[in-house]
């Protein structure tokens, strides 16, 4: 069922690759819709077959590279599960949103379908080198999206920028990968017998030197300061689907990263090394916050919040890795937020950069400055807006608030100042969204001297749907979360049991 689910965008760019250009631009984009539509279906499928007391399910192994220990081996748990269906619902409604979309729509929906199967692949891997393979891949795609489909000039500058940065990480990824791999007797890449074997236990200098390596190379992909500068630009200059996928679901393989992989796999390491990633956490949250409230671009401030919400779940687990052995809840709690913040910034974010796209669309700028009173011309707009806006914010109701609570409270408990400073960042976030908000929507109706009144229209159908559909799905969750939080939880406690080794 798994591998279905992955590789059935893949197959569907493949045969529209083979066959004729005989279909009309909104026909690729259906037939994307409808791929995204059924990967979907077969997530939920799998969701209710899922059983959260069971640990690692729907496995699938075939030798690969045997003579190098590496072999296909999938499965799912209730740390990539949310991430998977989180994966299909944003690549739907990205599909549906880019109806609109006119410009080599061929090559834009195959890349599209790529970028799904790589990352769908990514999160269901149970063998590093699998792993890193899916990981390669959506650098790979993002960087021709970003260069195909940006803004001339400087999007290709941007797709050249982000590949080399996450490709360099990627490198010192792989580095790392191989130290666990001549670290294991029998030498082997498999996750699951990695982390049953714990082979680093005891290496001290050497299993530090690992987690450097891998914790570098998701840190970029995450990104957290220093490893940041990337971001902006590759924001600010891809599409607006681009970025949606880009924030809502690539920045999580750094994040997914931590939990899968580094802390299991190193857990002395991680212990001993926890008080940097807190560190990290709370400054990528202060940092990101404040440069954000900087900006005069609505994008490339929606782009700096990344850098804010990320760090709210380097801070929790790093912070998972500093407590007390006998506070095992607390941390279960840590990594359950942080698992949930994944989720939450996908959906919120996610709408976020569309509803950014409609700016783009509409008054050909992403400057702040340039609008004023856009409620008065484009209502519904400035309603989903201002609706996604409080919901990044972390306002009760909302998905992002459930996250964001299990994370202060389950890192309060070790790490009481660098989560008192790291609470600043709610406050710096409201800001900086409150002042766009009535610089853009409210005041006396002023549009770019470029484009006419008649020029600015509310959302449309393909703009409305994916839109509010991310952030009701935001809302159920901030309003009924126990439906995720019983997925996420058992597999929470056995990262914690194994950190706790």
């Amino acid at each position: 069922m798994l591998s279905v689910v992955t590789f059935l965008p893949l197959l569907v760019c493949v045969l529209l690759l083979l066959l004729p250009r005989a279909l009309s631009d909104r026909a690729y984009i259906r037939v994307w819709i409808a791929t995204a539509a059924v990967d979907l279906a077969l997530v939920v499928a799998v969701w209710t077959g899922f059983d959260p007391g069971e640990g690692m399910q729907y496995q699938q192994r075939v030798r690969w590279i045997p003579g190098a220990g590496v072999g296909y081996h999938v499965g799912v748990d209730g740390l990539s599960l949310p991430l998977v269906a989180l994966t299909c619902l944003l690549f739907l409604a990205v599909a549906v949103y880019s109806l609109k979309e006119r410009q080599r729509v061929r090559s834009y929906v195959c890349l599209f379908l790529f970028l799904q199967t790589v990352s769908l692949g990514l999160f269901v891997a149970q063998d590093l080198i699998l792993f890193f393979v899916f990981f390669d891949l959506s650098i790979v795609g993002m960087f021709f999206v970003i260069a195909g489909w940006g803004h001339g000039e400087r999007g290709r500058a941007a797709a050249l920028k982000f590949f080399l940065y996450t490709f360099i990480g990627s490198l010192a990824l792989l580095l790392g990968f191989i130290g666990l791999y001549l670290a294991a007797e029998p030498h082997t890449f498999d996750l699951v017998d990695l982390t049953r074997a714990n082979p680093l236990a005891g290496r001290g200098p050497y299993a530090g030197l690992v987690l450097l390596a891998i914790g570098v190379g998701l840190a970029v992909k995450t990104p957290t300061v220093p490893f940041h500068t990337w971001l902006p630009p590759a924001h600010t200059d891809a599409p607006a689907a681009g970025s949606a996928i880009l924030a809502g679901i690539l920045l999580k393989m750094g994040t997914y990263g931590f939990v899968r992989i580094a802390m299991p796999l190193l857990p002395g390491s991680w212990r001993r090394y926890a008080l940097v990633f807190v560190v990290v956490g709370a400054v990528s949250v202060v940092y990101g916050a404040l440069v954000a409230l900087a900006q005069t671009d609505f994008k490339r401030m929606i782009a700096y919040t990344s850098v804010n919400h990320m760090g709210y779940v380097v801070l929790a687990v790093g912070a998972a890795g500093t407590l007390a052995g006998n506070d095992a809840q607390a941390r279960s709690l840590a990594v359950t937020g942080a698992v949930t913040q994944m989720v939450s910034h996908g959906l919120i974010t996610g709408a976020l950069f569309l509803l950014s796209g409609v700016l783009h669309d509409r008054g050909r700028t992403y400057a702040i400055d340039a609008y004023s009173g856009l409620a008065a011309h484009a209502p519904r707009f400035a309603g989903v807006t201002a609706v996604a806006a409080f919901a990044s914010i972390g306002i009760p109701g909302f998905s992002g608030f459930i996250a964001e609570f299990q994370i202060f409270t389950g890192s309060l408990a070790s790490r009481t100042v660098a989560t008192a400073i790291a609470l600043t960042g709610i406050l710096i976030t409201a800001a900086l969204f409150l002042r766009a908000l009535r610089a853009m929507f409210l005041g006396v109706p002023r549009l770019p001297s470029t484009i006419p009144t008649a020029g600015i229209s509310d959302l449309d159908r393909t703009e409305t749907l994916p839109t509010v559909t991310l952030l009701a799905v935001a809302l159920v969750i901030g309003v009924m979360p126990r439906w995720l939080l019983d997925v996420i939880e058992p597999a929470s406690r056995v990262v914690i049991e194994l950190v706790a080794r």
